[in-house]
């Protein structure tokens, strides 16, 4: 599990002042990749010695409120269920000041070989970390 702060700037609104809906999926981005460096795992140093990379095969995501310029956000992320080439993250963000989820997503991330972009099994020292947390 990790949490993740992150401020709305400008350049992350619309014209009608709230987030541009495609930026939540980079402020989520932005929390895997924080999970997996909390966990020990740079992604640079996975593919240059695991040879693996992670690339989201799908998302479900629901808009359930504005975020705003110069809110204080944190994006929560949580594997919750971890196969033998993918994992399922569950991922929030959340409005610090007023304590409401904002946005929501279920992201099935799949681990592919760097070479040829193949799924491939999950390095056995990422699938024990995770599932040992």
């Amino acid at each position: 599990m990790s949490n993740l702060e992150v401020r709305v700037y400008y350049e992350d609104t619309d014209s009608g002042g709230v987030v541009y809906y495609a930026n939540y999926l980079k402020f989520i981005e932005r929390g895997r990749s924080e999970f997996l460096r909390e966990m020990g795992f740079e992604q640079d140093q996975l593919i240059k010695h695991q040879g693996v990379v992670f690339a989201v095969k799908s998302l479900q995501a629901e808009y359930l409120l504005p975020a705003r310029f110069n809110d204080l956000l944190r994006v929560h992320t949580e594997v919750k269920k971890s196969r033998r080439a993918s994992l399922i993250f569950s991922q929030k963000i959340r409005d610090l000041k007023q304590n409401k989820v904002l946005f929501e997503a279920q992201v099935t991330v799949a681990c592919l070989d760097v070479q040829n972009f193949k799924p491939r099994a999950i390095p056995s020292d990422i699938l024990e970390k995770i599932n040992g947390q």
